[in-house]
């Protein structure tokens, strides 16, 4: 039981389960615009995530304790930099206009995590994007759909039509809402300079915001051009998976309840789209 949880703990941790949920994500988008299966950009972008998140969640531990590294932290610096050698291999197996898009979203990360704004009162400890007051939660909404919709379209060649954008919208939403418990879970713990949503407004009221997102969600669907019955029950599952966990979310909850449940609604989603869409 311990070594199975030390699995866990280092599946989690290492950013493969949030890996898997963005390629989910990309995926479905394949599916939902009928093209095909495409290995490559599935393979590079869970490689080049475990590298994003990676690089952004222990830039700043790595830099400040390089010399006595947890061995957690040092397992996970080799996975990732292995994880980088492929990232390369399959970067160069997408189409070169893919790779314009992709070297903005690489600039987005870098000014993440790495500090270059100047110290102001809106911004605590290290000054990049990810310190900025109640900015967060909407960098990380934006790269997601970026990543899930736009990228799997440029790079199957298709051009970016009103369902795309009204994808990428949901897509956005769909962040917006799965982001929640993760901000009310860690209510307590982050800077009160971040201004997260729950710290501004409470634990009801976010819920009552993550609901309220869940209607334009859902019901851009029938704003499409084509309007398909299977992503309409799809996304009525997604939904009722995400009203679910938003009720139960509280700053108490599990240590898993966020970081493996939460985050592993676009696998199931993925697992629908799949037996649905035929």
């Amino acid at each position: 039981m311990q070594q199975f949880k030390r699995f866990l703990d280092f599946y989690i941790n290492s950013s493969i389960h949030v890996a898997l949920a963005v390629c989910s994500l990309s995926w479905i988008t394949l599916i939902e615009f009928n093209l095909a299966f495409d290995k490559n950009l599935i393979l590079f972008t869970f490689f080049a995530t475990i590298s994003g998140y990676n690089f952004i969640k222990y830039f700043g531990l790595a830099k400040f304790h390089h010399r006595r590294l947890a061995t957690w932290l040092k397992y996970i610096q080799v996975f990732s930099l292995l994880c980088f050698v492929p990232l390369v291999y399959f970067t160069f197996q997408l189409e070169q206009k893919t790779l314009i898009y992709l070297a903005i979203l690489g600039l987005v990360t870098f000014f993440y995590a790495i500090p270059f704004l100047p110290k102001k009162i809106f911004i605590e400890g290290d000054a990049n994007l990810r310190a900025i007051s109640g900015l967060k939660i909407y960098v990380i909404a934006i790269v997601w759909a970026f990543v899930t919709v736009v990228v799997p379209l440029i790079n199957g060649n298709q051009e970016i039509s009103n369902d795309a954008i009204i994808t990428s919208i949901q897509r956005f939403l769909y962040v917006m809402v799965a982001m929640l418990p993760f901000e009310i879970r860690d209510m307590n713990f982050d800077s009160l300079k971040l201004g997260t949503i729950p710290q501004r407004i409470g634990i009801r009221r976010t819920k009552l915001i993550g609901f309220l997102l869940l209607i334009p969600f859902f019901f851009l669907e029938y704003l499409k051009d084509v309007v398909q019955s299977e992503s309409i029950i799809v996304l009525l599952i997604v939904l009722v998976l995400l009203t679910i966990v938003l009720m139960i979310s509280n700053y108490k909850q599990s240590k898993y309840f966020s970081g493996f449940w939460v985050e592993g609604v676009p696998l199931i989603w993925l697992l629908f789209a799949l037996l649905i869409f035929k």
